[in-house]
């Protein structure tokens, strides 16, 4: 197939007219009918229905329209690749890491990266599933483990563990509990064993429910139990990387947290040179830096 008619085919699909495309692509309206017609004239299909609103692709157009915009999104990779070997941090980035670092810790801090590399595109991928760095799903990973994929480079962030928060306003009326028995005059707040989370952290939750703690509240995600927490509603388990974000949480029965969870960042070998990938894995290195430095200046005031 000529890739001339795709690249003209992908543009009438995107936007779904004639004229709008050849507004993209700097061409009349009848040369794009033109190549249009050839095209299906080469494939012995119709891959428009044409009516008086605009265009909507046939069953085969919507088969080629995925195969167009597979190949452009290579393309757009290969340019990104490409660019990366020149001075300029250019092109697309995708990150994978878990919902709740992702939207709690690392999305906030984001500006700052974008302030120094304003062509930088980012796609954040927040679950909990484990994509494959080396079938390309993402870029780079932020994980709770370190990555067992062979071909990886790998990078210990930091180690993060499970304690108890609860706001001062819930403290104040509501009492703040000195042991593991007073813990179940409280409400305790934490994720559902069954949700995907950190084992230490579902250990630490098992070992506090055996006290026969008062009715709890269970959530799916840590941003759940972390704004059920600021809401007042009891005691929750947390990851103790918020504190430095949420200066009103308090620590409660500081005896008591998780084993350490190591957090990784990890990308393919094949972008040990990318440019894209060693502002991100900087950025990332400074920003625990100056966040365990935080930690340490109110520890010591």
């Amino acid at each position: 197939m000529d890739w001339d008619k795709l690249r003209i085919f992908h543009a009438v699909a995107s936007a779904g007219s004639l004229t709008h495309a050849g507004d993209v692509l700097n061409l009349s309206q009848s040369a794009v009918s033109r190549q249009i017609r050839a095209l299906e004239e080469s494939l012995n299909t119709t891959l428009f229905h044409r009516h008086a609103r605009g265009l909507i692709l046939t069953e085969q157009g919507e088969l080629l329209y995925d195969a167009t915009s597979a190949m452009v999104k290579r393309l757009e990779a290969a340019e990104a690749r490409i660019r990366d070997s020149e001075d300029e941090v250019y092109g697309e980035l995708r990150v994978t890491t878990t919902t709740a670092f992702g939207v709690l810790w690392l999305a906030p801090r984001l500006g700052k990266l974008y302030e120094k590399y304003p062509d930088l595109k980012i796609d954040l991928m927040l679950e909990e599933r484990v994509l494959d760095l080396p079938m390309r799903e993402a870029d780079v990973a932020i994980r709770m483990k370190e990555p067992s994929q062979a071909d990886l480079i790998r990078r210990r962030l930091m180690n993060i563990r499970m304690r108890l928060y609860a706001t001062r306003s819930y403290l104040d009326r509501h009492g703040t509990p000195s042991s593991l028995e007073d813990l179940a005059q409280h409400r305790l707040i934490s994720q559902n064993l069954k949700a995907p989370q950190v084992a230490a952290g579902a250990a630490l939750v098992q070992t506090l429910l055996a006290h026969e703690i008062r009715p709890c509240l269970t959530v799916n995600s840590y941003y759940g139990v972390l704004q059920s927490v600021l809401s007042d509603l009891g005691i929750g388990v947390l990851p103790h990387y918020l504190t430095a974000d949420f200066p009103g949480l308090v620590r409660v029965l500081p005896e008591i947290e998780s084993g350490d969870v190591p957090v990784f960042l990890a990308y393919p070998e094949e972008l040990r040179q990318s440019k894209r990938v060693s502002v991100f894995r900087d950025f990332v290195t400074s920003e625990i830096v100056a966040y365990r430095n935080r930690l340490q200046d109110e520890v010591l005031a």
